[in-house]
C-alpha cells in the first residue's frame, strides 16, 4: 500500500474540526513534504517523525513521501499531528499490514525517541471524537482530561505501544474516569462579613439570577471581600457547564488539579493594567482571555475606573451575548464568555465625605467620567457599600449567615428557574420576561413612572424585570410590587453615577 488515510483533530478556539492525514509514497528522490497550510511546528514534524520511526525499530521510506493535511484551507499549528503522521507513514509503507483505521483518531506530539508527549487543548478533541463515534488514541499526559468524557479513548507512552495495539499484539489502557479531586481548602465564607446587609442581599440575588453587580463605596469598606465570597454561594454547575469550563481551561493550557479544579466555578481577578487582548482574548493564534477563563464563573474587576476605558468597552458584547468573537487575518475564532461581572470602585480618589453631594464633587466627576453609560447600563445591581459603624466593626460577636445556608436558598431559586424555563433569569429574552412576570395594570403604570423618573433605557427595564423575577424566586412567589421596588432600588446609584459622570 502506498496511500493511507488517518484521522486527527485540529484546534480552533474551543472547537476541534476533523483533520484527514493523507500520506502517499511514490518513486523518486528521498524527500518528505507536508502540505495543507502547516505552520512552523507542523513543518518541523517531518524531522521528529523520521527520528521517532527509526528509534522505534521501523524503517523510514527512502522514497518520495507526500503528506496532505486536509482540509487544505484550515491552518494547522502545534505538534498534535505527529502521531497521526507517523502512523500514516507506517501504514502507507506497508509496515503495519492491511489495517482499517476509519474508526480511530490519533493525537499526540512525538519525541525523537518515539515517546508520545502531551498537548494543550486536548479536551475539545476528545469530546468531538466521542460525538463522531470514533476511538481516540492520545498521550498518557492527557488521559486525565480525556477521562472527563465517557468514551473508549486509550492512551500510550510510546509509538511502539500504539503499533502493538493496532496489530492486536497488546492492548492500550483505557482512560478511566476517576472521582474528582478534592477542592483546595478555601476559608472565604459569608460569615466573615460584618454588617453590609444590603451588599450581602445583593450578592445573594446576583448568585440566584446570574446578574452582574457593581459595588460602590470608599476604600476599606469590604467591597473586595464581598466579591471574593460570591463563588461560595453560587449554585453547583451542571455537567454540561463543567465540561464547557474544562474545555476553555484546556485550550488555555491550564492543568486540572493545579490551575483549576473540576466542578469549581472560576473566579478571575485581572489587574487594572491588563490590555483588551488580555481581557477578552487575542494574539496571532487567538487564545482565550480573562472573560473566557471566567466562563460560568465570576470576572471581578477591582478599582473599575482605573481600567482603561477602551479596555472596558470590549466587554459590552460579551456581557450581552456571552461570547467573544476574535477576527484575525487567518480566520475567526469564537470563545464562550458567559460570566458574571462583579466590579468594585471608589467614587473618587479623595477622602470620603458622605452624602449624595460626595458624588457631585469635581474629583468624583473627573474620576467617574472614565466609565461610559452603556457599560454601566449592562450591570443589573448597583449597590453602595458605606463605611461600617464602629460599634459593628469592633463587635467580635457580629456574624452573618454562613455561605452554606445562603447557597441553599440560591439553589432552590435556581431550581425554580430551571423548572420554569430551563435557564437562569439573566438569560431570558424580553418577550419571555413579560410573559412570565405578567404585571398588573397598576404595576405597569408604576413601572412607567419609575422608568421616567430614573430615565432607564429599554435594556435597563428588562434587567429590572429579571432582578424582580429573581427576587420572586428567592421568596417562592410571583412578582409583586415589593419585588419591583427592591429591584428598582438597585438602579438608584446608576442614576447618581451617570449624573456625576456627565456633569
Amino acid at each position: 500500500m502506498s496511500l493511507s488515510t488517518i484521522y486527527s483533530r485540529a484546534r480552533v478556539g474551543v472547537a476541534s474540526p476533523l483533520v484527514t492525514v493523507e500520506t502517499h509514497i511514490s518513486n523518486g528522490l528521498p524527500s518528505l513534504n507536508i502540505v495543507g497550510l502547516p505552520e512552523a511546528a507542523v513543518r518541523e514534524a517531518k524531522d521528529r517523525v523520521r527520528s521517532a520511526i527509526i528509534n522505534s525499530h521501523f524503517e523510514f521510506p527512502t522514497r518520495r513521501v507526500t503528506i496532505n493535511l486536509a482540509p487544505a484551507d484550515l491552518p494547522k499549528e502545534g505538534g498534535r499531528y505527529d502521531l497521526a503522521i507517523a502512523i500514516s507513514v507506517l501504514v502507507a509503507s506497508g509496515q503495519l499490514g492491511e489495517l482499517n483505521l476509519r474508526d480511530i483518531e490519533f493525537i499526540g506530539e512525538l519525541a525523537l525517541s518515539g515517546d508520545i508527549r502531551g498537548i494543550p487543548g486536548l479536551l475539545p478533541s476528545a469530546i468531538a471524537c466521542h460525538e463522531s463515534n470514533r476511538q481516540l488514541i492520545l498521550p498518557e499526559d492527557n488521559q486525565q482530561e480525556a477521562a472527563l468524557v465517557e468514551s473508549d479513548a486509550v492512551f500510550a507512552k510510546h509509538l511502539t505501544e500504539v503499533t502493538a495495539h493496532l496489530l492486536k499484539l497488546a492492548k492500550l489502557p483505557t482512560c478511566v474516569s476517576k472521582p474528582p479531586e478534592p477542592l483546595p481548602l478555601d476559608h472565604k465564607d459569608m460569615r466573615d462579613v460584618k454588617g453590609q446587609y444590603q451588599a450581602r442581599r445583593a450578592l445573594e440575588v446576583a448568585a440566584a439570577g446570574g446578574h452582574n453587580l457593581l459595588f460602590i463605596g470608599p476604600a476599606g469598606t469590604g467591597k473586595t471581600m464581598l466579591a471574593s465570597r460570591l463563588p461560595s454561594i453560587m449554585p453547583a454547575m451542571t455537567e454540561q457547564e463543567a465540561l464547557a469550563v474544562a474545555s476553555v481551561q484546556s485550550v488555555a493550557g491550564r492543568k486540572m488539579g493545579l490551575d483549576w479544579y473540576w466542578s469549581e466555578r472560576p473566579f478571575r481577578s485581572p489587574h487594572h493594567s491588563c490590555s483588551a487582548a488580555a481581557l477578552v482574548g487575542g494574539g496571532s493564534v487567538p487564545k482565550p482571555g480573562e472573560a473566557s477563563l471566567a466562563h460560568c464563573g465570576v470576572l471581578f474587576l477591582d478599582e473599575l475606573p482605573e481600567f482603561d476605558r477602551k479596555v472596558l468597552e470590549v466587554l459590552r458584547e460579551p456581557l450581552e451575548n456571552g461570547e467573544v468573537h476574535i477576527s484575525r487575518a487567518r480566520g475567526q475564532v469564537t470563545f464562550p464568555a458567559r460570566f458574571q461581572l462583579v466590579a468594585a470602585m471608589n467614587a473618587s480618589n479623595e477622602a470620603y465625605t458622605g452624602g449624595q453631594d460626595y458624588y457631585q464633587s469635581s474629583a468624583s466627576q473627573k474620576y467617574l467620567k472614565k466609565l461610559s453609560a452603556p457599560f454601566l447600563d449592562r450591570i443589573d445591581l448597583h449597590v453602595e457599600v458605606p463605611p461600617l459603624p464602629s460599634t459593628i466593626l469592633v463587635n467580635a460577636e457580629e456574624e452573618g449567615e454562613c455561605s452554606a445556608i445562603v447557597r441553599q436558598r440560591v439553589e432552590l431559586a435556581v431550581a425554580r428557574q430551571r423548572a420554569r424555563q430551563g435557564v437562569q433569569n439573566a438569560l431570558l429574552s424580553g418577550r419571555q420576561l413579560e410573559s412570565i412576570c405578567a404585571l398588573s395594570d397598576d404595576d405597569k403604570y408604576f413601572m412607567q413612572q419609575a422608568l421616567e423618573a430614573l430615565k432607564l433605557s429599554a435594556r435597563a427595564y428588562h434587567r429590572v424585570l429579571k432582578v424582580a423575577l429573581t427576587l420572586a424566586d428567592l421568596s417562592d412567589s410571583n412578582v409583586t410590587r415589593a419585588h419591583l421596588m427592591e429591584s428598582l432600588s438597585y438602579r438608584k446609584m446608576e442614576k447618581t453615577l451617570a449624573m456625576a459622570a456627565s456633569s
